[in-house]
C-alpha cells in the first residue's frame, strides 16, 4: 500500500528543498519526523508538514498502522518562477528570479499491492 502527499507553490528554491528531502528518503516515518524536528534548514516546515499529511492520509484513507510506514518515495519538482527585476547602473535592470517549488512524498508499508 502506498499513500502519498503533495504540496504546491512553495515558495523557496527546489535546490534548497531537495536538500532536505534527500535526508529522509528511505527512512521509516517515526525517524525521518525526528530528522525533520531537528534539522535547521527552513525547507524542513514545508517538507514536515507533506510528511505529516501523507501520515495522516495512511491512517484515515486505507486504515494503516503509523509504526510500520516509510517513506518510499520523495521529490521535489520544479513549480512556477517569478521573473522580478532590480534596477541596476546606468539605467539597466537585472532579473531576479524567486522560485517555488512543488514537493510530493509517498509513505507506505513495504509490501505490494495484492
Amino acid at each position: 500500500m502506498q499513500v502519498s502527499a503533495i504540496t504546491k507553490y512553495i515558495r523557496m528554491s527546489p535546490q534548497k528543498v531537495r536538500l532536505v528531502v534527500d535526508q529522509v528518503r528511505g527512512l521509516s516515518v517515526a525517524r525521518a519526523l525526528d530528522v525533520l524536528r531537528m534539522s535547521n534548514r527552513s525547507a524542513a516546515l514545508p517538507v514536515r508538514k507533506t510528511l505529516e499529511s501523507a501520515i495522516a492520509n495512511a491512517e484515515n484513507n486505507e486504515g494503516a498502522d503509523i509504526d510500520e510506514l516509510s517513506v518510499e518515495a520523495a521529490y521535489v519538482n520544479v513549480g512556477p518562477t517569478l521573473k522580478r527585476f532590480r534596477a541596476r547602473a546606468k539605467g539597466r535592470g537585472a532579473r531576479i528570479l524567486k522560485r517555488s517549488s512543488h514537493i510530493t512524498i509517498t509513505v507506505g508499508d513495504g509490501r505490494g499491492e495484492d
